[in-house]
């Protein structure tokens, strides 16, 4: 099997070097160039077209993220983005996922030798993973208004949804891009969502303060012991799993820092099965892109719990791992193409939000 090839893109000499020696030491990948900014890179990338590029954010010449545009528009190929874990750094990471970067690599603050170490063997699966990505070139052309309108689902019929429904949702690779195209859609009235997102410690609030900014519903990183709220979604901090938990007659959401589970913390597993145990049947479960199988055991006991359960399709995922796995194990009850997922949730939850879900 031909090895996956890199390009690393690094004003930093240190950082291509610490990358380069990462990549070079496994067996299935190797560096075939390393650049100091995007203008050396744009000609190596001509060159020797390679499956993956590692991309610094802030670099000379030209910005990564002017560059990232460009790459996507005109030579779609799978980025990893280098951002630093500091609020403009995130920000940053958040535009780039907009842009089309498949993932973010988080650069460490201080020991950066020993911190690309640490993290050697998770980088590594970040390049296999993005290898796989199924990327598509930048779009410049707005979202239909039909698309964000009320018109995805009819007045009339919500107030058919009970405020004890829950939607649960979990993603990873590809994710905060699905996120933001299912939650666009939602009313301000929808059911209260909780959402578990594969991403680094740092990340996740500027994530959701970018959501919340575009969305009609609120969308807020979630915190320890706060009452889940109608027309409200909660995206797990970065560095703990998210669980649903009661207080008397309230939803609350619960903050765990035990060690990760499927490798990931936040996990998907944790969320879904916590919402099996307190939600049941009045939880619905949505699985998005994400590479891996984080969630299909858990999205399996929401479905055994009484939920009922959306997987997204292959088609319309960047890596068809997590639903894959999902469907694979029984958890999902439909698979729906990215596009119409809100509008199913939610004309599910319509036409059974006033009674008791039958399995």
């Amino acid at each position: 099997m031909p090895k996956i090839r890199v390009i690393v893109v690094d004003d930093s000499a240190l950082m291509r070097s610490l990358l380069k020696e990462v990549i070079d030491t496994a067996p299935d990948m190797e560096c075939v160039a390393v650049a100091s900014d995007p203008i050396v890179a744009r000609e190596k990338i001509r060159e020797l077209n390679p499956d993956v590029i590692t991309l610094d954010v802030e670099m000379p010449r030209m910005d990564g993220l002017d560059f990232l545009s460009r790459l996507m528009r005109l030579k779609p190929t799978p980025v990893l983005m280098i951002s630093s874990l500091t609020e403009h750094g995130s920000e940053a990471a958040m535009r780039a996922l907009e842009l089309g970067a498949v993932d973010i690599i988080a650069k460490p603050k201080l020991d950066i030798v020993q911190g690309i170490q640490n993290y050697a063997e998770e980088i590594r699966e970040k390049i296999r993973m993005a290898a796989k990505a199924r990327v598509r070139a930048l779009s410049t052309e707005p979202i239909p208004v039909s698309y964000t309108a009320d018109a995805v689902l009819p007045k009339a019929v919500r107030p058919l949804m009970k405020s004890e429904k829950l939607i649960i949702v979990g993603a990873s690779t590809g994710g905060t891009e699905a996120l933001k195209d299912f939650l666009l859609p939602m009313p301000p009235d929808a059911p209260a969502i909780l959402i578990a997102q594969h991403m680094p410690e740092m990340f996740t609030k500027s994530f959701a303060n970018r959501l919340n900014s575009l969305c009609r519903i609120t969308v807020k990183e979630a915190e320890q012991g706060e009452r889940i709220l109608p027309g409200h979604a909660y995206i797990a901090p970065g560095h703990s799993h998210l669980l649903l938990g009661v207080s008397g007659a309230n939803y609350v959401c619960e903050l765990s820092q035990a060690q990760p589970v499927n490798r990931h913390r936040p996990s998907v597993d944790v969320l879904f099965r916590s919402a099996a145990n307190i939600a049941g049947r009045n939880a619905v479960g949505v699985i998005l892109t994400g590479m891996g199988k984080d969630g299909a055991a858990g999205m399996l006991e929401m479905r055994q719990a009484g939920a009922y359960n959306f997987a997204q399709d292959e088609a319309s995922c960047v890596v068809f791992g997590m639903p894959k796995e999902a469907i694979a194990l029984g958890g999902a009850n439909e698979v729906v193409a990215l596009k119409d997922m809100a509008q199913k949730v939610l004309v599910w939850l319509a036409a059974n939000g006033g009674r008791a879900l039958r399995i």
